[in-house]
């Protein structure tokens, strides 16, 4: 297995979900062990993806420097660890992501639109060694130790639209697209309106978002999926886990987790080289992971 980027590049244009102002996106192909580069046109910058580039995830996850971010990448991201993109620049002309139909699948089409190219330089993975968990109360995110990689995400909402909801995913790509990729953002209607008091999420609309009031789900075509809300959380905590820069060997576990603990828990996770190795595959036929980009 060898590292990936995009065959050509490709561009879409969307709305922001907090300015609510028209974005355009355009990814391009890079070369081997490059990573994931985000590059603000307006401002000349590049911000390379790493944990330390974190700078906020109070309402989404945000990288950069307080004069120069871009936020709400989690779907994107999430888009790129089950399509398996290791190399890749990621151009914006401000400072968030277009929240498309606020799940990932409109990424999927992005990508699928470019292509995938397969590189020269082996393909490295983070296999997690030892447990690591970080907690809030009750709510908690844990890595562990798993030769594959299983998402195993748990919600429970005092809401009678979302209750006690649980989901096991044991990815690969096409489960993915299946099963996850669909899954929109969720909010309250009495919590957007705050917000856009604020001048926050003033692209928000049941356009781009599962919207509910204290009863029930305000979007008339309804869920996409029965659990679509504990299914997003997955479709999150996959593009938090990208931001490490590798797909994970291991099992991710959650109960109520957030972009907060998503974060603490790669912090963690890299505070002790014991955690975890990373894994350069090459030639080598590591079978799931085979089956998991098929």
């Amino acid at each position: 297995m060898y590292q990936r980027t995009i065959a050509r590049p490709v561009e879409v244009v969307g709305i922001g979900l907090h300015k609510g102002e028209s974005v355009r996106l355009r990814i391009e192909p890079l070369d081997d062990d490059s990573g994931i580069v985000f590059y603000r046109s307006d401002l000349g910058r590049s911000i390379p993806l790493s944990v330390e580039s974190v700078i906020d995830t109070r309402m989404a996850t945000v990288i950069g420097a307080p004069d120069g971010y871009i936020s709400t990448i989690e779907h994107f991201l999430s888009a790129l660890y089950a399509y398996g993109i290791d190399n890749l620049r990621v151009i914006l002309e401000g400072n968030e992501m277009p929240i498309m139909d606020g799940s990932a699948v409109s990424f999927c089409l992005l990508l699928d639109e470019a292509g995938i190219r397969k590189q020269r330089q082996p393909k490295r993975l983070l296999r997690i060694k030892k447990p690591v968990e970080v907690r809030d109360g009750k709510k908690f995110v844990r890595l562990e130790p798993f030769e594959g990689a299983i998402f195993d995400f748990t919600i429970d909402f005092d809401h009678p639209a979302i209750g006690h909801q649980h989901h096991r995913f044991d990815f690969t790509r096409r489960r993915y697209i299946e099963e996850i990729a669909r899954a929109r953002t969720f909010g309250f209607a009495r919590d957007i309106q705050y917000l856009q008091s604020q001048n926050l999420a003033l692209g928000a609309s049941l356009d781009n978002a599962i919207g509910l009031d204290d009863r029930q789900v305000l979007n008339p075509e309804g869920l996409r999926y029965p659990d679509e809300f504990v299914r997003h959380k997955i479709l999150d905590a996959m593009g938090d886990m990208k931001v490490a820069g590798y797909n994970l060997v291991g099992r991710y576990l959650s109960f109520a987790g957030s972009h907060d603990l998503n974060h603490r828990l790669t912090q963690a996770l890299f505070a002790e080289s014991a955690n975890y190795e990373i894994l350069s595959l090459g030639a080598a036929r590591v079978s799931h992971y085979e089956r998991c980009f098929a």
